[in-house]
């Protein structure tokens, strides 16, 4: 035990005074490491934080974590050294570096429902976007106004379509990255808007419309289901807690009164 507090306090004094300058390290080791970020990492770190935070600096304390756990595990098995107890620190580390992504993920899958809900809102302020400008530019100006969740899916939808890609991918794209109710159909539709004579698109747009306006219905009364369960939840608890105390009160009393007998 001694070893490993003594190994621990030389590692952080030696971090500390930039003796070992970890991050030159990861830096001048950026390629490498990069092939151990999600495919998704940014997407999800955007969806929770936004753009508060930046997806490389995070990644990069993930490593750092990964790398002292392992370290520090090294030093517990310094006694006994041997392939095996190397291999389960670096394993330890793993599971440490991807701890955050785990938490990320979950974070986005608990939230579905919250995109859900905010889809059709969006889609609508979008639709009176396309009545003047083509889908991209409609798109491209309604980014800085979307919830922050979304836009990255957005601007990699537009960064998509500027580099060349006109097919409905870059839309089923965003669809995939949304998997909630009617994404996929919303963006067909979006899609097919950018298509076509004007004639066609007032007809598109109006197919549009209805349909986002039946997604805000939608989303209208999930809410009202929402609030109406937790006031009859709330209820339920108040009630619970009346009954319980009254019975309280009269076993009290009850003992009293036996007692006085």
């Amino acid at each position: 035990m001694e070893v490993i507090i003594c190994g621990v306090i030389i590692l952080g004094v030696l971090l500390y005074n930039n003796t070992i300058d970890a991050k030159k390290f990861f830096t001048d080791n950026e390629a490498a490491f990069t092939l151990l970020k999600e495919d998704d990492y940014d997407f999800l770190v955007a969806a929770k934080y936004g753009d508060q935070v930046n997806p490389n600096e995070l990644f990069n304390q993930r490593l750092k974590m990964g790398f002292i756990a392992i370290v520090v595990f090294l030093f517990i098995f310094l006694g006994e050294f041997n392939i095996l107890n190397i291999i389960f620190a670096i394993v330890i580390g793993y599971f440490v570096f991807k701890a955050n992504y785990t938490s990320l993920k979950k974070f986005y899958k608990r939230h579905l429902h919250d995109i859900d809900v905010m889809l059709p809102y969006y889609l609508k302020s979008l639709e009176i976007l396309v009545q003047h400008y083509t889908v991209p530019v409609a798109i491209s100006k309604s980014i800085e106004e979307a919830p922050a969740i979304f836009k990255p899916g957005l601007r990699d939808l537009i960064a998509k379509i500027d580099a060349g890609d006109f097919s409905i991918q870059p839309y089923m794209d965003f669809a995939n990255e949304y998997p909630v109710r009617d994404s996929m159909r919303m963006m067909r539709l979006l899609y097919r808007l950018g298509l076509g004579s004007q004639e066609r698109k007032q007809e598109r747009l109006l197919m549009f419309s209805r349909t986002v306006s039946n997604l805000q219905a939608k989303a209208r009364e999930t809410k009202y289901k929402e609030r109406l369960h937790y006031m009859e939840s709330q209820t339920m608890t108040m009630l619970v807690a009346t009954g319980v105390g009254v019975m309280i009160l009269i076993l009290f009393s009850m003992i009293y009164m036996f007692s006085n007998i």
